[in-house]
């Protein structure tokens, strides 16, 4: 019985070593790289690197060219989310003085290279810094902001959802009746 066990677990380990470390990339007619744990026509089958801990998955091309794992590492990069958390949607500012205060919600966060990129009312875009900023001769009225993040080739990374807020100034009476 326990010779048999021992078979078993052999085996299991086996299996299992011969899975983990192979997977496949491939372009589509749009350019866009894909990976896969499945062959494929056209694919080509990358090395798995050893990971040690919890990071982000690293492959090693089975060519070796000292500018692919780098190349191949950007090419999966991507961001989980990106929305404008303040103002936050149909959200009424008031008395703001002209100036709009913007907090953005990305995941992960800005990465070196990278930019975020402003559509404000229909204008023209504009490049922030960062993911707090400020917009000025923001008025009363209906307005619309959505962001994305570029990296440093123009390239889009993500974009937000629009997001529609609107301003309310008190106004003084100043006339001087009784």
């Amino acid at each position: 019985m326990e010779a048999r066990s021992i078979f078993i677990f052999a085996g299991l380990l086996a299996a299992s070593l011969a899975m983990a470390e192979t997977a496949y990339k491939w372009t589509d007619e749009e350019g866009v790289v894909h990976y896969s744990d499945r062959p494929r026509e056209g694919a080509e089958r990358v090395e798995l690197a050893e990971s040690e801990g919890p990071t982000r998955t690293r492959f090693s091309p089975s060519r070796s060219t000292d500018a692919a794992p780098a190349m191949v590492q950007q090419a999966i990069f991507r961001y989980d989310s990106l929305s404008v958390a303040s103002p936050g949607p149909e959200e009424t500012l008031w008395n703001i003085g002209g100036v709009l205060n913007v907090t953005l919600a990305l995941d992960p966060g800005l990465q070196t290279g990278h930019q975020v990129r402003v559509y404000f009312d229909g204008g023209e875009p504009k490049i922030v810094a960062g993911q707090n900023f400020q917009l000025e001769e923001v008025h009363r009225g209906v307005h619309n902001i959505q962001v994305e993040v570029i990296d440093h080739t123009g390239k889009l990374m993500i974009r937000s959802v629009p997001n529609r807020f609107y301003v309310q100034q008190n106004t003084i009476n100043v006339s001087g009746g009784t």
